[in-house]
């Protein structure tokens, strides 16, 4: 059974290496390895994922069963938009997909941001397991980033938001 709490600095190692392999699972077949290796090396670096941690505005989450952390998700409070936070990583291990462990997480990030009236999301298009969670968890398509600006990945996403409860 798989608990869901807020994530501590002894946590960010099983993190990472959680992150790791989804990421690999994920997008190797779409990109390659060489390049989800890069992505990695720039996205989940020690120092960028104790960042996330501190971050105040910021909600970390792991689903931990007494040894084992199973999943992960990281939203924050959007600095260019009014009222919106920003879901930035919702990940569950590979082998412990489709056991309510993203839901969980999720649910739990949507009860974090009091202040929120939406929460936003990219996803890439071809994630076709990660936008069928996110429309069933009542997200909606509102857009498209190229994400072709000086340093951004140059992969494409779709944008999905969806308001929050009681707003």
């Amino acid at each position: 059974m798989y608990f869901v709490r807020t994530a501590g600095e002894r946590d960010l190692d099983k993190v990472r290496v959680l992150l790791v392999e989804s990421f690999h699972a994920t997008y190797d077949d779409l990109h390659g390895k060489t390049r989800v290796d890069e992505l990695i090396a720039h996205l989940f670096t020690p120092a960028a994922l104790k960042a996330r941690l501190v971050r105040r505005d910021a909600e970390f989450l792991v689903a931990d069963n007494g040894r084992n952390i199973g999943g992960v998700g990281y939203a924050a409070m959007s600095q260019a938009l009014t009222k919106t936070v920003m879901l930035h990583l919702l990940y569950v291990s590979p082998s412990l997909l489709r056991q309510g462990i993203g839901r969980d997480i999720f649910a739990e990030l949507e009860t974090c941001f009091p202040d929120a009236e939406i929460m936003r999301l990219e996803v890439e298009p071809q994630n076709a397991a990660a936008v069928a969670f996110y429309r069933t968890h009542g997200f909606t398509e509102v857009g498209r980033n190229e994400n072709s600006a000086p340093g951004q990945s140059g992969i494409p996403s779709l944008i999905f938001e969806k308001p929050l409860e009681g707003h």
